[in-house]
């Protein structure tokens, strides 16, 4: 049947772009918190990546905000490691409470943006940080 073309919107091209940056961040985020299931950085790597290049195509879209969602999770996360790290050369409890919080956060981010994702709902603007 050669009329059975399946027409793809940009919206479907920027929603698989986003389960496929979820699901990298999601791996990253468990490996996070499970001890000695640590996740390659390159996963996190290239899940901002695809968050950085087709953020402007998203640009105008309810998905836009899942793109920035993505992008600060990342960024706030590492930001509160660097800050954090101190606490491991100096108390080593301390720096695991510190950081499994961390990543605890950026494990509930994923999920959370997930969930809306999920619901072809956008970020809302009282979800900032």
């Amino acid at each position: 049947m050669a009329n059975d073309i399946v027409n793809v919107e940009p919206d479907d091209s920027l929603k698989t772009w986003g389960w496929i940056s979820y699901i990298l961040h999601l791996i990253v985020a468990i490996g996070a918190v499970l001890p000695g299931a640590q996740a390659s950085v390159a996963l996190l790597l290239v899940a901002l990546l695809i968050d950085f290049i087709k953020r402007d195509d998203a640009a105008g879209t309810w998905q836009a905000t899942h793109f920035s969602w993505r992008i600060r999770s990342v960024l706030w996360a590492g930001l509160l490691y660097i800050l954090t790290a101190w606490l491991w050369l100096l108390f080593l409890v301390p720096g695991w409470i510190a950081w499994s919080l961390i990543s605890l956060w950026f494990l509930y981010r994923i999920v959370k943006g997930m969930i809306r994702m999920n619901g072809s709902r956008p970020m809302e603007p009282k979800d900032v940080i």
